[in-house]
């Protein structure tokens, strides 16, 4: 089966650090998104759903505290993310005040790569599980995981095996790009690149509103697929 690699968010005005640490993860064996001001990294987590963030707190246009504050006072889907924050300050007042704003941890530059590695596993290990979800908000259609029951304002919708299974798989990578492979990897069936297709189209005429600007069940040119979930 194949194992989903972690999707994190760096955010740094720092390009060398970027592009460091970049290199460094993503051959630790993480899937990573960088962003270089928090314009940016807004623009990011529009699209996407990331298992942590790194986030400098000195940048131009708006500091990490900041971000992480509207990140926990954000919208559902993205509040519970688990941050940690880089910055040159080392003050105790500084930390206080990231992990007041709900920073998970904090680590003051310069640092080993390898401490900062051993941090996000840390964190990681501790977020296991909160990715879950019992209910797939989905505009008008929600999805009862448990229940295995769609429903579109309080009407079910019949769900074949196939379709219930590939939701439950979306579920538990939303906000993530999974290739036709993974889909199948995890299905763990016979199934070909032609028939997810086809099966991703029938989904679609179930949750969608528009199927010709899905809005929920999107294709990722060149990756797969990516379910955006109101929560």
């Amino acid at each position: 089966m194949t194992v989903t690699k972690p999707h994190l968010l760096l955010v740094d005005d720092d390009e060398r650090l970027r592009d460091l640490l970049f290199k460094f993860l993503v051959d630790k064996g993480f899937f990573i998104s960088t962003a270089r001001d928090v314009t940016h990294a807004r623009a990011l987590m529009d699209t996407f759903i990331f298992d942590l963030m790194i986030l400098d707190v000195m940048m131009p246009d708006e500091d990490g505290f900041s971000l992480t504050d509207s990140i926990r006072n954000g919208p559902t889907r993205m509040k519970d993310v688990p941050i940690l924050l880089l910055t040159a300050m080392g003050e105790t007042e500084d930390r206080i005040i990231g992990l007041g704003k709900g920073a998970d941890d904090y680590l003051c530059k310069p640092f080993d790569p390898r401490e900062l590695l051993l941090r996000l596993q840390a964190i990681l290990k501790r977020s296991q599980g909160s990715n879950e979800v019992s209910i797939l908000s989905l505009g008008k259609v929600s999805f009862d995981i448990k229940l295995n029951r769609l429903e579109k304002e309080g009407a079910s919708i019949p769900l074949t095996t196939v379709e219930s299974s590939l939701l439950k798989i979306f579920a538990r990578h939303r906000g993530k790009p999974l290739s036709r492979e993974d889909l199948a990897s995890e299905y763990g069936g016979d199934m070909n690149p032609r028939t997810i297709d086809v099966q991703i189209n029938r989904l679609r005429k179930k949750i969608e509103d528009d199927l010709k600007i899905p809005r929920y069940l999107q294709t990722v040119r060149g990756k797969g697929y990516i379910l955006l979930p109101d929560a």
